[in-house]
């Protein structure tokens, strides 16, 4: 009975913020280090909506190699949930909060956890790479991240794009034909 009220009393301008409120939308869940593949077997334990992307490397210890799947964006699990279920997020242990502002969590922007995503299962190599807002900005206009964002660097004669996440203040690098690049307008 409550919420058709809130509903009832919600303004036309409000009904923009009550369907955000409602509808699933991808969230960065911030978690303790080293703790992601934990936590993203919690919140499938809870059904919940979560991705973590991984990348492969190789470690050299005193006993020889060993491949690791890594967190491509250390310390965060992507959720997608409605802003209303976000205790069921929250309970889980070593996560520490959904990043937001203001006490309330940011959604992700539409599409691009899904591109990562999309990417990633389509055999799209990515690395973490250093925070990057500087540089050549360019569109990819085909491929698995088509419609993303990038800066664009030469390396070796490749060329590859820094895709960074401004919320969360992450990037990764991905190399990329030329001919699927644009100027970003």
């Amino acid at each position: 009975m409550t919420s058709s009220l809130t509903i009832e009393t919600i303004s036309p301008s409000g009904s923009a913020l009550l369907v955000q409120y409602l509808e699933p939308r991808w969230y960065a869940a911030y978690t303790c280090a080293r703790h992601e593949k934990r936590v993203a077997e919690q919140l499938e334990r809870r059904s919940v909506e979560s991705f973590l992307p991984l990348y492969e490397t190789v470690h050299r210890w005193k006993n020889g190699p060993a491949r690791l799947e890594l967190p491509l964006f250390p310390g965060y699990v992507f959720v997608r949930i409605a802003v209303q279920e976000r205790l069921r997020v929250l309970e889980v242990p070593s996560v520490v909060r959904l990043v937001g502002f203001g006490g309330l969590p940011t959604p992700l922007p539409e599409g691009e956890v899904e591109a990562i995503r999309e990417g990633l299962a389509g055999n799209l190599h990515a690395k973490p790479h250093p925070f990057l807002t500087v540089g050549r900005r360019v569109r990819v206009r085909s491929g698995p991240l088509q419609g993303l964002e990038g800066i664009l660097v030469r390396r070796k004669g490749n060329y590859r794009v820094i895709i960074s996440m401004d919320l969360i203040m992450r990037s990764i690098v991905v190399d990329l034909d030329i001919t699927d690049l644009e100027p970003s307008p």
